[in-house]
């Protein structure tokens, strides 16, 4: 019996079946036609972006970066396709804009003998309804707006000159279209070479030019229109990006930086110093590193971000591959001079303006005698965090954190992912526990299981640069509960100068005699300074917490909210990034908020605080 041939479905067929799918369930198309044709759909929308060409384009990025698109080689199923998923989503949304986007075969207003780099040219053409000619209008004016590196777009009407070109078709039908060309402007003149950076701001560019430009044609079609444009973007995490993600955390795991780069010999290193009458540097002792360096380097740049669709989870996770990739060739230099100048990078100089105000602060904080009284232990102080996740967890039992007592941290307290670590050594006055458990728990710990419900682990982990925006989100914290003291803005405030001298070359010895001399710190308490910036060989991350509470108080006053930040680990340069990300749906509201915050204590210090203090109006005690 001879086998009963099966005729293959034809792609209007299956489409005709995702489409259904998708309007009646919700449920995402990522149709694959083979030779590189795609259809992607994350939700109902009333656009579909289209790219018919290489996938070597700009254009390909651009298109493929969108919530709604079609990329094809053959174009007679981009007509097929593309009318089909018009006339179905027309239907179901009421209006429906298709965006055919391409490149001009070259970059005309670039020659030789022009004293400075020209205009760039985009080419547009739109039929003749008002809505549509409402969407070119936006297009242009949006991408007027910007510039691409040196570059200012001169928007002009599409006159093509080869057939790739042209529209992708004369008569569209009854669907409404855009049509977009724009010179290649981010690839090297005669070659098929690119410029990468140029590369991504014409892809972001364009991306966003075409995301008003629907949402004018929405509004000229008398349909409700998104908040903001960028609501129209991705709604969904595709597979490439959650491995990407994925793979990094597990790079990310192996190691925890600051434990690797705290000393496990504290208290005898202080005996030492003392010892030696504060004229010998103690000698200093570490954990090993349990992984080689070079292995993890090259499995961090393993991960590939080259088909992720996403401009900006791109830039994201670029970024946090690039603070790692930091953070593993300081623990390779650990204790060489070559330290230092890493950990310059990655956290910055003291500008000479931050300087200033810990002088000032330095200066005018008053200077109080230690207090003779019974101080909390570290078993004290570890049952109390216990208790406060213990109310965490009752607000939300997925609040996953735990405890630790540890003999080989300094005195104090170290949050690691989601474990408070608490030194044997710790002894701490009363009056700051709840100061500092709502640093470490409240925030560190709180936007750690937060950012774990985002979807991505880069938000738990903390995007590249968050350490500054989590320190003064959490010195805040402990001014709202009423911790606030003189001794401990005094102590934030030496951190910045002895930064600031150990980057100028000073020895741990001269920055010691620094801080006693000139600003009164007494001996335990300046070498404890002294030991956080130079251990590992000089890492200047304890300016961040004055720049921080800088930072955040600044965002108070100018009328920014806290809620943003509760997210996840962000950093205030990427505040744009997660309002994007929000718009799009891609973020959950905040799982928990600080439970200090609906304490009646802080709600006064905040209001304080919004209406624009100094750090030094914070001191209460």
């Amino acid at each position: 019996m001879k086998p009963k041939l099966v005729e293959p479905t034809s792609p209007s067929a299956l489409i005709e079946a995702d489409l259904d799918a998708l309007f009646r369930d919700g449920k995402p198309i990522r149709r694959e036609f083979g030779n590189g044709n795609r259809l992607h759909m994350d939700r109902p929308l009333p656009f579909l972006c289209v790219h018919v060409g290489s996938p070597q384009d700009a254009a390909f990025h651009i298109v493929s970066a969108n919530a709604s698109y079609l990329i094809a080689v053959d174009i007679d199923l981009a007509g097929e396709v593309a009318r089909l998923v018009a006339r179905r989503t027309r239907d179901h949304c009421g209006a429906f804009l298709l965006l055919d986007i391409g490149e001009l075969a070259e970059d005309r207003f670039l020659t030789e003998d022009v004293p400075f780099l020209p205009p760039f040219e985009i080419a547009l053409a739109c039929g003749n309804t008002a809505a549509e000619k409402a969407a070119l209008k936006r297009f242009a004016t949006a991408a007027s707006a910007r510039e691409a590196k040196y570059r200012t777009p001169r928007v002009d009407e599409l006159s093509p000159t080869t057939s790739a070109e042209a529209r992708l078709w004369d008569d569209p039908g009854d669907a409404a279209c855009l049509t977009v060309r724009f010179a290649p402007i981010y690839r090297v003149p005669g070659t098929r070479r690119v410029y990468p950076e140029l590369h991504d701001l014409v892809v972001a560019n364009m991306v966003d030019s075409s995301l008003q430009a629907v949402s004018a044609f929405l509004k000229a079609s008398s349909l409700e229109q998104p908040a903001t444009h960028r609501a129209l973007g991705r709604r969904a995490y595709i597979d490439a990006v959650v491995r990407a993600d994925r793979a990094i955390d597990n790079v990310a795991s192996t190691f925890d930086f600051l434990l690797a780069v705290t000393p496990i010999n504290a208290e005898p290193a202080w005996r030492e110093f003392q010892a030696g009458a504060f004229e010998r540097v103690p000698a200093l002792l570490y954990r090993p590193l349990e992984f080689e360096v070079a292995a993890q380097k090259r499995k961090l740049y393993a991960v590939s971000l080259d088909h992720l669709e996403d401009p900006l989870l791109t830039r994201l996770l670029s970024e946090k591959q690039q603070e790692l990739d930091l953070q593993l060739s300081m623990l390779a230099a650990r204790e060489t001079p070559r330290f230092v100048e890493l950990g310059r990078a990655l956290y910055g100089s003291v500008e000479p303006s931050l300087a200033a105000r810990a002088r000032t602060i330095l200066e005018r904080a008053p200077r109080v005698a230690p207090v003779a009284r019974q101080k909390l232990d570290a078993d004290a102080v570890a049952a109390a965090a216990r208790d406060m996740i213990a109310g965490y967890r009752s607000a939300h039992p997925d609040f996953d954190a735990s405890v630790e007592i540890r003999g080989d941290l300094p005195a104090g307290l170290l949050v690691t992912r989601n474990q408070l670590l608490v030194s044997r050594d710790t002894s701490l006055p009363p009056e700051r526990l709840t100061a500092l458990l709502s640093h470490e728990i409240g925030v560190h710990l709180l936007t750690y299981f937060n950012g774990d419900a985002q979807g991505l682990a880069i938000f738990r982990n903390g995007l590249a640069g968050y350490e500054g925006m989590q320190e003064g989100l959490a010195v805040l914290a402990e001014y709202l509960v009423g911790g606030m003291t003189a001794a401990r803005l005094r102590l934030i405030a030496a951190r910045v100068i002895a930064c600031q001298a150990m980057l100028d070359a000073a020895t741990f010895e001269e920055a010691f005699h620094l801080l006693r001399r000139d600003f009164g710190l007494d001996d335990h308490g300046a070498f404890n300074v002294v030991l956080r910036v130079y251990r590992g060989g000089g890492l200047a991350k304890d300016a961040i917490y004055l720049r921080g509470l800088l930072q955040i108080l600044d965002h108070l006053r100018n009328g920014g909210s806290l809620t943003p930040f509760w997210i996840g680990k962000i950093s205030a340069a990427h505040f744009g990034a997660i309002q994007e990300l929000n718009a799009r749906g891609l973020l959950r509201a905040p799982r928990l908020e600080p439970a200090f915050l609906s304490s009646d204590a802080a709600r006064p210090r905040l209001k304080k605080a919004m209406a624009g203090i100094d750090p030094i109006d914070m001191v209460e005690t």
